[in-house]
């Protein structure tokens, strides 16, 4: 019984066959970045104080985008835009839950009592 290669010599290269082409794939190692997405779409239902959760939303959206497309450079400018939006829009709706909550604890006592005395 001939082996392969044994078999290649007798039968030879087949009639049609064109040179063998190497396709070369480059891939990126570099990371990057993150788009911050998910904070922004946090804020954009919880914390939206003059609509900034949804303008990083938006610029999450865009960063992702640019990644896709492969503009690194551009889809962290978006990233970095997103996060100090992401940044501002938690920092004031945490601050003003905090003024909410000591207005109506101080509020809350004895004004609250004193509308529902029949």
């Amino acid at each position: 019984m001939l082996s392969g290669e044994q078999e290649l010599a007798v039968m030879g290269e087949p009639a049609g066959s064109a040179p063998v082409k190497n396709a070369v794939i480059d891939i990126q190692t570099e990371n990057p970045g993150r788009d911050h997405i998910v904070w922004s779409l946090f804020n954009t239902l919880f914390m939206n104080i003059c609509c900034l959760g949804f303008v990083a939303f938006a610029y999450s959206v865009k960063s992702r985008d640019r990644k896709m497309v492969g503009d690194i450079t551009g889809a962290q400018g978006y990233a970095s835009t997103a996060k100090c939006l992401n940044i501002w829009a938690l920092v004031l709706g945490l601050l003003l839950i905090i003024i909410f909550i000591i207005v109506f604890a101080t509020r809350s006592g004895p004004s609250f009592s004193l509308h529902f005395r029949i």
